[in-house]
């Protein structure tokens, strides 16, 4: 087996000259990278680059695994077709790769952005977010959460130790209700390919959860603005297909370094958001489910805050006594809000009944 050291780097090496070769000049490089939080042994057989192995380890996370049951828009839908967390950073993947692939962009890059970007997010959704940015002492935004998930909480507590350029990308990802690409280049990532994956996260989301909401009757089809609906067309598919197309064909034909849009495609997106805005995120039907989350939120916080945390252990429940650094309330909220926000929607409800619903008394 003495071959695979030599066979191990030739491959590595291959790949980090293929990049070199293929790239665009404004392309972040393997082997540029500004590094890990901690250095790691080289693993000599390794046939991955740096970017290749961030993204292997956030799909192997469990963080990655419970988005498959947290909200998107629409809490625990019954639909199989409504998206969740999961799916959305997966329809964000696969945009960001075909304009970085347009671009000759480093694609791992992008991938391991777009598929971390969202492991802070909280159990139903914005919903969950709102709530704990109240209780908790310090905030809470679920991008700088995402990044306490892979610095922090993840592997046990050791992290995933990822590399600059992806921390960098999950951390500046959202934009909330501001501009869709700010002026301020504080606000952006240092990566073109964490910009890329920062609008692809928005051509995702106005797409699918206008997807969604049509699917839900929410709105019709006829309830979008005629002059959106003459600049991306009337299917979904075309929509994003627009979209994309436009940010390709402007980012190459200004060939500065700089992720482009033409006025008129980002006066539609910003129309459009602003329609979802209204007319879903708003509705009375999602508002008063989020109350509902709302509720469940707090309740638990508050409990978990009192008791010391409840956890799981197959079909049962297990009540933690509060450790001694609890008598610190700033370690008893950090704890509790790192807790609440690892936890799946349907994990969240089960631990709400479990707590606060009365059960029939077992006589036997």
């Amino acid at each position: 087996m003495a071959f695979l050291p030599v066979i191990g780097r030739s491959i590595k090496k291959q790949l980090e000259e293929r990049e070199e070769g293929t790239l665009s000049p404004f392309a972040a490089l393997s082997q540029n990278s500004r590094g890990r939080r901690r250095e790691e042994e080289d693993v000599i057989t390794d046939i991955r680059l740096p970017f290749q192995r961030d993204r292997d380890r956030i799909v192997h996370s469990k963080a990655f695994r419970r988005m498959q049951y947290k909200t998107q828009v629409f809490l625990s839908p019954t639909g199989d077709h409504y998206r969740t967390r999961l799916t959305h950073v997966l329809e964000v993947s696969q945009i960001a790769r075909t304009i970085a692939s347009a671009l000759c962009l480093n694609e791992p890059l992008v991938e391991a952005i777009a598929l971390g970007h969202d492991l802070g997010h909280t159990p139903f959704g914005h919903a969950g977010e709102a709530t704990l940015n109240e209780l908790h002492p310090g905030g809470f935004k679920h991008y700088t959460h995402s990044l306490r998930v892979v610095d922090c909480l993840e592997n046990d507590g050791k992290g995933l130790n990822l590399t600059y350029e992806v921390r960098d990308g999950i951390v500046r990802h959202s934009k909330g209700a501001g501009d869709i690409i700010p002026k301020d280049p504080a606000k952006l990532a240092v990566t073109l390919e964490g910009q890329v994956v920062r609008l692809a996260d928005i051509i995702a989301y106005v797409n699918h959860d206008l997807d969604d909401a049509l699917r839900a009757r929410i709105i019709g089809e006829d309830d979008l603005l005629p002059r959106i609906r003459k600049v991306i067309g009337d299917r979904h598919s075309r929509r994003i297909g627009a979209m994309v197309r436009d940010v390709i064909v402007q980012t190459l034909s200004h060939d500065d370094g700089g992720l482009h849009i033409s006025d008129q495609m980002l006066a539609t997106i910003t129309d459009l958001r602003a329609f979802l805005f209204e007319n879903v995120y708003r509705c009375a039907q999602v508002d008063s489910e989020f109350e509902k989350a709302e509720l469940v939120i707090r309740h638990l916080y508050a409990h978990l805050l009192e008791f010391g945390l409840t956890r799981r252990e197959g079909r049962k429940w297990r009540q933690e006594e509060r450790p001694a650094s609890w008598r610190d309330a700033t370690t008893a909220h950090r704890e509790v809000c790192d807790f609440v926000a690892g936890m799946t929607d349907r994990y969240a409800l089960d631990l709400y009944e479990y707590i606060f619903l009365p059960r029939p008394w077992n006589l036997r």
